[in-house]
């Protein structure tokens, strides 16, 4: 633990950052436009693969073994295909056209997670200089000042789909009937959010879109339950339901504990800081089933948010041919998940004990 505890405190910005910027920026400057094909063809093989693997598992035509690994490889490909809300909340309006609109319906609305609870005014408050870090930006705790922090926040994750089936099975469809109801979801429960006391700001737009997906979501579930009450479906769809969307939340709390090092104390950073406190896994190929469509390169994704995941690779590549060992962005990387919640938890213990 020692070795991750003199590492703690390395983080200050570096004057390389405006140095380096003009270098990085043209190493990169062709990765910013979004492929259309490699999306949908993604999205529909990821989707496809996804209901297939949990349908194998569900039925339970094989040994206990097969059924097993058939059903965590379904959760696993579900939460890659998840994943592409973050790449929803960065793409341009008509770069991909109907992308997030089939994203909701195959994605979003089954797995009760649609594409409203992180954009728009939710994840783009993670980006912004004078919020990241502050208590407007709903996707930042200060982790590193408190092991136990962490330890619950990562426990808590098994809890996430019973409130997701509260806030969009039972309080939604309630809500479509009252109006007041209906607001006050949106601005306080309808963010993925990891800060409590963040509000969204209820404007008409947002209002008028998590009505109509909420009528969707209410639609498709209550379809699911007459086809289970009429036997066509057997129950236990909803356990392997829940038991998939709990395995999706833990990896997902994991993988977010992992990409940055939560060592702000509630005022804005700058540019530097914020990379600084970002953190690049690039790993090997096994790194992409924890932190899939292109989220192992977060720390990249901070320094440049408008590269599309499929270019993340390659602009990976590049920076790491063109810029310095000592280069601020190079300072980010990490070996491995276990290594960079080793260093929160290690940090944090640290913090706890000194009474910070």
């Amino acid at each position: 633990m020692r070795e991750y505890l003199m590492a703690v405190g390395d983080t200050s910005p570096g004057p390389d950052v405006q140095r380096w910027d003009k270098l990085a920026h043209q190493a990169v400057r062709n990765l910013h436009e979004p492929s259309p094909a490699i999306f949908w063809a993604d999205l529909l093989s990821t989707a496809t693969s996804g209901y297939a693997l949990l349908l194998v598992a569900m039925r339970g035509r094989f040994d206990m073994v097969v059924t097993l690994l058939a059903w965590l490889a379904g959760a696993l490909t579900l939460y890659r295909a998840l994943c592409f809300m973050h790449e929803i909340a960065h793409l341009r309006p008509g770069s991909v056209p109907g992308f997030e609109t089939a994203w909701n319906v195959l994605i979003g609305a089954p797995l009760l997670m649609p594409s409203f609870v992180y954009t728009p005014g939710v994840h783009q408050n993670h980006h912004t200089l004078s919020t990241y870090g502050t208590s407007q930006d709903p996707e930042y705790l200060p982790f590193a000042s408190s092991h136990v922090m962490t330890t619950v926040f990562a426990i808590h994750s098994v809890l996430i789909p019973l409130a997701l089936v509260v806030r969009f099975v039972l309080l939604g469809p309630l809500a479509l009937l009252v109006p007041r109801l209906h607001r006050v979801l949106v601005e306080r429960a309808s963010a993925l959010a990891m800060h409590p006391n963040f509000v969204r700001t209820a404007t008409p737009g947002l209002l008028r879109r998590a009505y109509w997906w909420q009528a969707y979501i209410m639609a498709l579930w209550a379809g699911v339950m007459v086809l289970a009450v009429q036997g066509a479906l057997p129950w236990r769809v909803f356990a392997f339901w829940y038991a998939t969307m709990a395995i999706v939340s833990v990896v997902n709390v994991l993988r977010t504990l992992g990409a940055h090092h939560y060592e702000g104390d509630g005022a804005s950073m700058d540019r530097a800081a914020q990379l600084l406190d970002s953190i690049e896994t690039p790993g090997a190929w096994w790194t992409e089933v924890w932190a899939p469509v292109g989220l192992r390169y977060h720390a990249l994704h901070h320094y440049f948010p408008g590269i599309p995941y499929h270019h993340l690779p390659e602009a990976h590549r590049r920076l790491v041919a063109v810029l310095p060992a000592d280069a601020t962005f190079r300072r980010t990387f990490s070996p491995s998940l276990p290594n960079s919640l080793r260093r929160l938890l290690a940090t944090g213990w640290a913090r706890s004990r000194a009474g910070h």
